[in-house]
């Protein structure tokens, strides 16, 4: 049960961490909106996330912390997109509705780790 709570908790710690990179690449986006030639920032992590723990399925729990652990998200920059005449690539309203989102999801994964905490909580206290 404790490696199986541990690596759930790693899991959502490295949810926030992407959530915190996404935000940041997004309110860099929205900071640029009026800069000429500024290219859209935008963040994965999932994917790669994925193909990690498939990689690692069927490991010990060991491994499975490490490809937990060693997985990052990466920041790209769309090179060939343009909002406008000036080569800014920035759509204002689709990042804020995405930095909304971001938001919901950091909320939800704070939520699931609170409830995570609880229930350890009430299990050490026997409860």
């Amino acid at each position: 049960m404790e490696s199986i709570t541990s690596n759930a908790l790693l899991m959502m710690e490295k949810s926030l961490d992407f959530l915190w990179t996404k935000q940041t690449a997004i309110l860099d986006n929205l900071a640029n909106v009026e800069t000429p030639n500024y290219k859209t920032k935008y963040v994965t992590f999932e994917e790669t996330f994925r193909s990690r723990l498939q990689a690692a399925a069927g490991g010990n729990a060991s491994d499975l912390r490490e490809t937990i652990d060693g997985a990052q998200a990466t920041v790209h920059v769309a090179e060939n997109e343009s909002a406008r005449m000036d080569g800014n690539g920035v759509d204002a309203t689709e990042q804020s509705i995405e930095l909304a989102r971001n938001a919901l999801q950091q909320q939800h994964v704070m939520n699931a780790i609170s409830d995570n905490l609880a229930l350890l909580r009430a299990a050490i206290r026997g409860q």
